[in-house]
């Protein structure tokens, strides 16, 4: 059970490090980015060349949100999740080179569940709780 608890711990922890936007210029950012190296056992070349294609990513997708809002027309939401998702798997491809196999199925799974966490942030992926069981 502690391991589990441990476990989903450092998930939901790497999850919000996944998403945030690597960046030196900060210390959480920085310190978010270390986790995330300890979490992927990425090694300092691994971790340098990670640092730039999330910071790639969400200078694309800050970017895009921006565009978006500059038009002065109401963002279409189908466009932003499909613009979300096409730049979600170009960092997917820029990291496959990169990464190990398990590394890149590490950071997948961080990725999706920080994205969860953004759409249901009570964390339950259904947003209900589950029905007690008697």
């Amino acid at each position: 059970m502690k391991a589990t608890i441990v476990a989903l711990a450092l998930l939901c922890g790497g999850a919000a490090i996944a998403q945030t936007p690597p960046s030196t210029s900060s210390p959480m950012a920085a310190k978010h980015m270390d986790d995330l190296a300890t979490l992927l056992d990425l090694t300092d070349a691994q971790k340098a060349q990670v640092q730039t294609v999330l910071q790639e990513e969400h200078a694309k997708m800050k970017a895009s949100f921006e565009q978006a809002h500059a038009s002065g027309a109401q963002p279409d939401w189908q466009q932003m999740k499909a613009l979300h998702q096409q730049i979600q798997q170009e960092t997917l491809q820029k990291l496959t080179p990169v990464l190990s196999a398990t590394q890149l199925k590490k950071f997948q799974i961080i990725s999706q569940a920080m994205h969860g966490m953004h759409h249901h942030p009570e964390g339950a992926a259904s947003g209900t709780a589950p029905a007690p069981q008697n």
